[in-house]
């Protein structure tokens, strides 16, 4: 598949979800580059804002096979993954899929069953399958987590886990819209929901496809390191008790090829770097407390890191003919 159909394809899902989602294009931009870098999204901000709702346009445009997951504290496990039930007729036991089982999986308000459930996700997110009493069941593709939660400050919310969320690809904000966004919400809502008669405009298939097609995007040696001493940086930070790990710096190489392939490039520059840095790996950073208390965040520390660390200077011509500069 050429790269040019790859932004064709991008720019088809996010005119297609934008119909629902007023004025949210480059956070709609980011859910697509994360499912063509086959990782999973954190959409994280205060209630209504539109969490769900970009969740829900998102995989009715995909015309993959979709599951909704409303965590709750009594959730289970096994709500989750499925379960063995023995059959009377058969004098066996069976296995029942759980929701898991689904292209795409919308885990909602994820942070408000307890860690046991939340963990529940951690093999499937990262190793596509689940293991259930010691058998092991491959999940379709693609399988792309999408999970929305409230911050952590509201009330009847448990704290993710630090390895739950470094599996998520990007965390992603949406925030309140200005008001000429809001009237246009008024406009389209006024007789039913746009996401009503919202249909696929992708399949499973072009899905895969694309990206298969991503991980061709070039990217040169000198942006490998330059990605990897970002990540480091992460480490050694003075005011930082965790950095980003390695699958931090896979996934900001990952992104980077899809942001580069979404603007119809078959190479990767160092802006397209930068301009991921904060989705990918602010919500890797764990802050010392003394730091906290002085009003520094994590997306604070990982300005001060682009804006301290050089950013190499590239002259190099790509697989396909066309030169990139900077």
């Amino acid at each position: 598949m050429e790269n040019g159909s790859v932004a064709a394809f991008g720019d088809r899902i996010v005119r297609n979800v934008s119909r629902v989602l007023v004025g949210k294009d480059a956070e709609i931009e980011l859910c697509v580059m994360a499912m063509l870098s086959r990782g999973h999204v954190l959409i994280e901000d205060v209630p209504g804002v539109g969490k769900t709702m970009l969740a829900k346009s998102l995989s009715r445009s995909l015309g993959c096979a979709f599951e909704r997951l409303q965590f709750t504290p009594d959730l289970l496990p096994a709500d989750v993954t499925g379960v063995n039930i023995y059959s009377p007729s058969t004098q066996q036991f069976e296995f029942r899929q759980g929701p898991i089982f689904a292209q795409v999986v919308l885990a909602d308000e994820i942070n408000r069953a307890t860690p046991k459930t939340q963990s529940a996700l951690l093999e499937a997110m990262e190793e596509r399958q689940v293991t259930v009493d010691g058998t092991t069941y491959p999940l379709p593709q693609p399988f792309i987590v999408l999970a929305t939660q409230n911050p952590v400050e509201f009330a009847g919310t448990f704290p993710l886990p630090e390895a739950q969320v470094d599996r998520f690809l990007m965390k992603v904000n949406l925030g309140y819209l200005d008001i000429a966004h809001e009237v246009q919400v008024l406009d389209r809502f006024q007789t039913e929901s746009p996401i009503e008669t919202l249909e696929a405009v992708a399949s499973a298939e072009e899905v895969v496809q694309n990206q298969r097609a991503v991980q061709q995007i070039y990217v040169d040696e000198q942006l490998k390191e330059y990605i990897a001493r970002l990540t480091h940086r992460t480490r050694s930070h003075s005011d930082v008790s965790l950095g980003a790990s390695s699958r931090g710096s896979l996934g900001l190489f990952r992104t980077a090829q899809a942001r580069a392939a979404l603007e119809d490039r078959d190479f990767v520059t160092p802006d397209d770097v930068k301009a991921l840095a904060h989705s990918v790996l602010s919500h890797r950073v764990i802050l010392k407390p003394n730091a906290e208390l002085r009003g520094l965040t994590p997306a604070k520390i990982v300005s001060q890191i682009l804006e301290s660390e050089p950013v190499p200077a590239l002259s190099v011509v790509s697989h396909f003919g066309r030169r990139a500069s900077r």
